[in-house]
């Protein structure tokens, strides 16, 4: 086995390891059954609903909700960060308030945004973008404020112009700092969409699930725990994939 086909293998180790155990504790009586459904009622579940093609428009309307909200929010969030970290005038006006709401646990306006929204997608939504605006921002904003100040200066010397400074010195300096903010959100985003898919939702896994503990489907209950895990991987590890795409004269990024 080659050495890349082991750094690729090892992490899954701990994850099949626990599921090994927890489907043997279960066959074994060890783990209830109606406190936790085994592995394999799980994955017949799964194929239940797969087969059927139940599963499918809620995953669509789980992952389209996601998706609007990290556009609206991540767009706003980075635009107030970029803003914000290349002028000091505009962060004057604009930090403190954005600092002031994001100390607001965006999940205590849920009774607000009902009120505001009532219970169909546009509450959702702007949940989720309020959730995803504030990490991105504070990322950028940081990212760019932590651009040094010796490379902005030689550009000058070079006569680069302020544009052509920002785009080819300031923004590659704190691109790094953004993806970081933008990882950060994206595990926030589910968080949230899981919270917000509980409130009177009419599709979506958080749905998928509540439904099925109407009717005491434990396995269907842990299905959808899987999908929201599963997703959350999937966007982390398409935002690696960026990091990886944007940051290869990164030195941490270098093979």
């Amino acid at each position: 086995m080659s050495k890349r086909m082991v750094i690729q293998v090892i992490p899954w180790v701990i994850p099949l390891l626990l599921l090994l155990i927890w489907q043997l504790a279960s066959q074994f009586e060890i783990l209830p059954t109606r406190i936790l459904p085994a592995p394999s009622e799980i994955a017949a579940a799964a194929y239940t609903l797969v087969h059927s093609g139940e599963i499918w428009p809620h995953l669509w309307a789980s992952t389209n909700r996601a998706v609007i909200g990290l556009f609206i929010g991540g767009g706003i969030g980075f635009m107030f960060g970029l803003i914000n970290g290349v002028s000091k005038i505009s962060a004057m006006f604009f930090d403190s308030s954005i600092q002031m709401l994001r100390n607001i646990p965006h999940l205590a306006l849920i009774p607000l945004i009902i009120l505001w929204f009532g219970i169909g997608e546009e509450g959702k939504i702007f949940l989720i973008a309020l959730g995803v605006m504030f990490p991105i921002y504070l990322n950028t904003f940081h990212g760019i404020r932590s651009v040094d100040k010796d490379y902005i200066e030689m550009g000058n010397n070079y006569g680069l112009s302020n544009m052509a400074a920002f785009w080819h010195i300031i923004l590659p300096g704190a691109l790094p700092s953004i993806l970081v903010g933008l990882r950060y959100a994206l595990g926030i985003m589910w968080v949230t969409l899981i919270v917000a898919e509980t409130i009177a939702a009419k599709d979506g896994i958080g749905f998928l699930a509540m439904d099925a503990r109407e009717f005491m489907q434990m396995d269907v209950v842990v299905l959808s725990i899987i999908l929201y895990a599963l997703l959350g991987k999937l966007s982390d590890m398409m935002a690696k994939a960026l990091e990886f795409r944007f940051l290869k004269w990164h030195l941490s990024y270098q093979k």
